[in-house]
């Protein structure tokens, strides 16, 4: 499934009242998560025993949960909240009448891939043990370069921050358009400048 070696395939259910009862979430954590998902399976484990890849310290092993929704989109909290109930590390396959998007947590963020077929997808395996492997699958999911050696963290929040700067630069810039005020006028434009070069230095780091 999804590319991955037969030898990683797996079928665990991991029903949701197992995990509603284990961690316990709150009530509305919980109605949210129920309205959403229909069920869950674990269906891939990578690690040492499953492909030619040596643990690291940190990574051990890799487990991808099927995730069949009852609705197209998955709010990001679902995702969220699994991810800090169950300690490990988890590649998420939301899938919605025979596509699916993929998504993983990372720096308290949800990265989301784009959504394709099911059967169009494969998962590449890149890496000198299963921490580089992990965090590979992390920057394919999220669209992350990590070219020259970029740190993974730090990329992700520079491009968070810059979709952030974007929004924020288009917004005060139709501000500036409509406001009659000139020294508002004068002070948006300023702002604007302002985060155009932060953005710029953001391109350029």
């Amino acid at each position: 499934m999804f590319g991955l070696p037969k030898s990683t395939e797996i079928n665990k259910p991991l029903p949701k009242k197992t995990v509603f009862d284990r961690f316990k979430p709150k009530p509305d954590d919980r109605r949210l998560f129920d309205e959403q998902i229909n069920r869950m399976a674990i269906v891939a484990e990578i690690s040492p025993q499953t492909v030619s890849v040596a643990a690291s310290g940190d990574v051990s092993v890799v487990f991808v949960i099927l995730v069949t929704l009852k609705v197209p989109e998955c709010d990001k909290k679902n995702i969220a909240l699994l991810s800090k109930l169950i300690d490990q590390r988890m590649v998420f396959a939301l899938h919605y009448e025979g596509s699916v998007r993929f998504a993983v947590y990372r720096a308290e963020r949800v990265l989301m891939s784009e959504n394709k077929p099911l059967e169009e997808w494969k998962l590449s395996l890149s890496g000198l043990d299963l921490g580089a492997v992990w965090e590979n699958i992390i920057a394919e999911i999220g669209g992350v370069d990590l070219a020259g050696g970029k740190d993974l963290d730090e990329t992700i929040a520079a491009s968070e921050r810059r979709d952030t700067l974007i929004g924020q630069i288009a917004a005060l810039e139709q501000k500036a358009m409509n406001e009659q005020q000139p020294r508002r006028k004068w002070e948006d434009a300023e702002e604007v400048k302002r985060l155009k070069a932060e953005l710029e230095e953001l391109n350029n780091g």
